[in-house]
């Protein structure tokens, strides 16, 4: 049986959660999550690749949610949006939604973009990283890795690669509370109509990881399906894999993650 929170955002609210920014909120589980939480009455700063996507997000923004733009495939306007948001009193929780399926853009965006934002973002409290089901097939091969989007490096290797990431946070970092979700495979843009996971569910876990008061919220390093902890590939509690994925990173952005 799920847990009873799971008919709602949460039972265990915390109205003091501050100024939750969740990326790629432009559609998909991004916007839903975002609706979600400005419902639960809380602090949120949606983003939106280019200013032509600001008319996905007019709903929230006329609920009272802040915007900061910013197209993640490209490291300057990376640190551009880090550093607009802490200019703006920076956020307490960031739900890293936004992701890309295949192309060049998929280790940029989906890797590349959370390590410099990690590294960027002031005073986070709640680091949530969005997963997959699918970086059970990824490679944890950093040897051949291209993190401006060259090379062969495919979508399961990057959730792979960004789940990673969220442990070596949590190791790292002990007073911040950092976590990987799986969201299923929920019918979005990318899923496609088919998909058979319930869409509800998919976004559900970010918001309780972001807001609740729960014990087992408030708990880090776990990788997440619909609010219960399942065993990811054993890549990513290795701390030499996340040590040195860090390393990689760390030179190819010329950005050290503290």
């Amino acid at each position: 049986m799920p847990p009873a929170s799971l008919t709602g955002v949460d039972n265990n609210p915390t109205p003091t959660s501050g100024r939750i920014l969740v990326t790629g909120s432009a559609d998909g589980l991004g916007r839903l999550t975002a609706e979600a939480l400005l419902a639960a009455g809380q602090a949120v700063v949606v983003h939106v690749r280019h200013r032509t996507r600001l008319p996905a997000v007019r709903h929230l923004l006329e609920q009272g949610a802040e915007v900061v733009i910013g197209d993640l495939s490209d490291r300057t306007q990376t640190r551009l949006l880090a550093e607009a948001v802490n200019a703006g009193g920076g956020v307490d929780v960031v739900i890293h939604n936004a992701g890309v399926f295949s192309g060049s853009q998929v280790l940029p965006v989906n890797v590349v973009a959370p390590y410099l934002l990690t590294a960027s973002l002031l005073g986070t409290r709640r680091l949530i990283y969005l997963s997959s089901g699918m970086h059970r097939s990824g490679r944890p091969d950093l040897e051949a890795v291209d993190w401006d989007g060259g090379g062969s490096s495919s979508y399961s290797d990057s959730k792979l690669l960004v789940t990673t990431l969220a442990m070596a946070v949590a190791r790292l970092r002990p007073g911040a509370l950092s976590n990987a979700v799986d969201p299923g495979w929920v019918p979005t843009r990318m899923g496609g109509p088919g998909a058979p996971d319930d869409l509800r569910l998919g976004h559900l876990t970010q918001e309780w990881l972001a807001t609740s008061a729960d014990p087992e919220a408030l708990t880090s390093g776990g990788y997440w399906h619909h609010q219960r902890r399942r065993e990811p590939h054993p890549a990513v509690h290795d701390a030499h894999v996340q040590d040195r994925l860090l390393e990689s990173l760390a030179r190819s952005t010329g950005t050290v993650l503290a």
